[in-house]
């Protein structure tokens, strides 16, 4: 008897998806859900964060007035300050210091011993060596310590002021008043420079002095010479300017020139002369001073335009002369006064009522303001974080600087900057050096060449050998050897870059300068004679090509290939011989080197580690992702389309041409991209196989320096919150946003052709 027909309700119930399951599919679609939310708020965190730390690089200068000290009104030589500003001084025609005490408002007299009765007409304060130089009316010259001393008490700093004369000395012709000195110390002379009032001129003296060692360790300063340099002066000299090195002077005149003399030989003579606003109706100059390191020198004419000029050597000279570098809009008023830092390449302009912080290597005003008062003088502390200036009102104004990061923003980082010393503007990144008045140059740059430079030489190794590697094993090598090599160079993914790095630096960076025109002969052989063997295998009769069976040619070919890179490398030498030959120049003897040849035929250098080095170990550390994800693209391609190809008359070589890779396009553009990002984002290959160094030529030959290994190199060192801190995370925000507009790109790609080449 038949079973009877089963239930329409039973039947419903056996298709429908039981709650369980359901349930753990809505738990499972919240899960993911939240899992995404989570990854976009982490990557939005992260960048958040990343902005976070290096808007500060591009924020101006905070000046906020802080207080104003009532002072004895009076005619002041000189205004200083001690290194934390909170003991300004000021020197009075008399020879003594009037100390202000910024926490208390106190001002007080400190009477000391000049050894002369006469009236101070001139004063000048060495920053550096920290003492007050004072000319006097019947011309001497005294030198006077502040000795400031500071000491912690009660959670507060104490600082005090003791200053100490040295005797007067006499300079120049005897009863002339002393209108204006300088000195330099550069720790075994010492030269001082005096400008004397002698009716219609001004007369210009040098004195130098020895300092000499006893045997005891003590030392003592003797005279070693004086020199009168009116003669050399083209005009009427008004002021003096004198470096640190205490080897040379720079006098400026009434008619605005600028007379640089240097000591050389044991006498000075003129170097140079230069008019710093030859093209301005007016080109008196009102205010000159020594940029901080004394190799610029910030100029300010009577109508406030200002410039700088700097040491460097000019194009075909031997001799560091000065010459224009920066201009500043002007200052709106004459200025009466133009003070450096000892921090950095900062200085203040003002006059009048108008006052300007700037810095001199990028030309970017950092603050200005229009003052209540008139401001007569001003000085800046040692650590660039307080600003006392004298008002007319006879008050001392103290402002607190925050500017922790002024030599940094747009142009600093991204744009050409004239550093010091260099013959012209350029792009450059070197962040310490070794002295404290070195200039860091935080150009990102060279940096972002470098990182193009690497990922380039990287993918024109990997691509062409990932992709035709990948193309034969998917449509060509037999199913039992593939099962076999995939998994090999899945396996070259697995390996560490800092094994790649080690192997790079330690065996072919050397074995490559040794052998580079075998390498050429390989790169430039093995290829031609793969094609030329192809093509003469096509060409044999079908009852020879038969005994091998498809996708076993590569037992045929790879032996080929072998002894012919073998032979051709064999053959380098006697190629470097013909075709690498040298002649010295000193010697007129010919020398095959290719390591010689390179840098006489190109001009370019040639070093060990190099991007030939990098471009072929990254390259390798490349090959495996772009192989393996283009391997499975080209795989995937449905048969049908293959067997209908073939079946339609094409060959293996056409089908795998006009119809598997248009089909795969998509897949393998993909494949390219996330070997490119791989490129981009390498650090311990770059760091190890190349010198690391910041220099923007394409030569393949020289090294670079990529923004993930700067990353690698520099943070560790860098200080905390500091210009390099900071700037290193710009570094890694511009890898950032450069993989992203890479990925974005080829993702808008990636779909293009993949509705271009849509087959189902």
């Amino acid at each position: 008897m038949p079973s009877p027909l089963p239930d329409h309700a039973t039947d419903q119930a056996r298709f429908q998806t039981s709650k369980r399951t359901l349930a753990v599919d809505r738990l499972m679609t919240v899960v993911i859900k939240f899992g995404g939310a989570l990854v976009i708020t982490s990557v939005l965190g992260i960048f958040l964060f990343i902005l976070l730390q290096i808007w500060p690089l591009f924020a101006p200068a905070s000046v906020e007035p802080l207080k104003s000290i009532p002072i004895p009104a009076a005619k002041y030589a000189l205004l200083g300050i001690d290194e934390w500003g909170g003991n300004p001084f000021l020197v009075k025609t008399d020879g003594s210091f009037l100390v202000v005490d910024y926490e208390s408002g106190a001002a007080t007299d400190k009477a000391i011993d000049l050894g002369t009765t006469a009236q101070v007409t001139a004063a000048s304060l060495n920053k550096r060596e920290q003492k007050v130089i004072l000319g006097t009316a019947d011309g001497h010259f005294i030198l006077v310590s502040p000795n400031q001393t500071s000491r912690e008490e009660g959670g507060r700093r104490i600082v005090e002021t003791n200053p100490k004369a040295e005797a007067p000395v006499a300079i120049g012709e005897p009863g002339r008043p002393v209108i204006d000195i300088a000195y330099g110390d550069s720790g075994t002379s010492k030269l001082v420079v005096a400008l004397q009032s002698c009716g219609e001129t001004n007369r210009l003296t040098a004195s130098l002095f020895k300092r000499k060692r006893s045997l005891m360790g003590k030392s003592r300063e003797e005279p070693a010479g004086s020199f009168d340099l009116t003669p050399l002066i083209p005009g009427r000299p008004e002021k003096i300017l004198v470096p640190a090195t205490g080897d040379s002077v720079i006098v400026l005149t009434g008619s605005g020139k600028a007379a640089y003399l240097v000591l050389e030989g044991g006498r000075f003579e003129v170097l140079q002369t230069f008019t710093p606003f030859e093209d301005l109706a007016n080109p008196h100059i009102n205010a000159a001073n020594f940029i901080f390191g004394d190799v610029s020198i910030a100029f300010a004419s009577d109508s406030g335009a200002n410039r700088i000029f700097s040491l460097f050597y000019p194009e075909g000279s031997d001799k560091r002369l000065f010459g224009f570098v920066h201009e500043f809009p002007d200052l709106g008023a004459s200025p009466v006064f133009l003070v450096s830092t000892l921090r950095n390449k900062a200085f203040l302009l003002g006059g009048g009522r108008e006052i300007s912080l700037r810095y001199s290597t990028t030309e970017s005003i950092r603050w200005q303001a229009a003052l209540p008062f008139t401001a007569e003088n001003a000085v800046i502390s040692g650590k660039y974080q307080r600003l006392a200036l004298l008002g007319s009102d006879h008050a001392l104004h103290f402002y607190n600087i925050d500017d922790p990061h002024p030599d940094s923003g747009w142009k600093a980082l991204f744009g050409k900057v004239w550093y010091e010393g260099a013959p012209g503007p350029k792009w450059e990144w070197q962040s310490t050096g070794g002295s404290d008045d070195f200039e860091p140059k935080y150009s990102l740059v060279p940096l972002i060449f470098g990182t193009l430079k690497g990922t380039l030489y990287a993918m024109l190794f990997a691509v062409p050998i990932a992709l035709l590697s990948a193309l034969y094993t998917s449509q060509f090598l037999d199913p039992r050897f593939r099962s076999v090599v995939k998994p090999t160079m899945e396996i070259m993914a697995s390996l560490p870059s800092v094994v790649l790095g080690f192997l790079a630096a330690i065996y072919i960076a050397p074995l490559i300068e040794r052998q580079v025109p075998s390498l050429l002969l390989v790169a430039a052989g093995v290829p031609l004679v793969a094609t030329a063997s192809g093509f003469l295998w096509s060409r044999l009769p079908i009852q020879i090509r038969k005994f091998i069976h498809p996708g076993w040619e590569w037992i045929v070919f790879l032996p080929l290939l072998l002894a012919s890179a073998a032979a051709l490398w064999s053959l380098g030498p006697a190629f470097e011989a013909v075709a690498f030959v040298v002649t010295d120049p000193a010697t007129g003897q010919k020398t095959a080197d290719f390591r010689a040849w390179w840098p006489a035929a190109t001009g370019s250098s040639f070093d060990q580690r190099n991007s030939l080095v990098v471009g072929f170990m990254m390259g390798f550390a490349v090959i495996p992702i772009i192989f393996t994800i283009t391997e499975d693209a080209l795989s995937n391609v449905p048969k049908p389309l293959v067997t209908a190809s073939m079946a339609c008359g094409a060959s293996r070589w056409q089908t795998a041409i006009r119809v598997v890779l248009p089909t795969a396009s998509a897949g393998i553009f993909s494949a390219l991209m996330i070997g490119l990002g791989r490129a981009v984002g390498e650090t311990m290959i770059v760091v190890m196989a190349t010198g690391n160094t910041p220099i923007m030529e394409w030569n393949i030959f020289s090294g670079m320096r990529t923004l993930s290994a700067n990353i690698a190199v520099e943070l560790p060192e860098a200080p905390h919150h500091g210009t390099l801190y900071r700037t290193l995370f710009l570094g890694a925000m511009v890898l950032f946003l450069l993989t992203f507009a890479i990925n974005t790109v080829a993702e808008v790609l990636r779909q293009h052709l993949r509705e271009k080449f849509k087959t189902i």
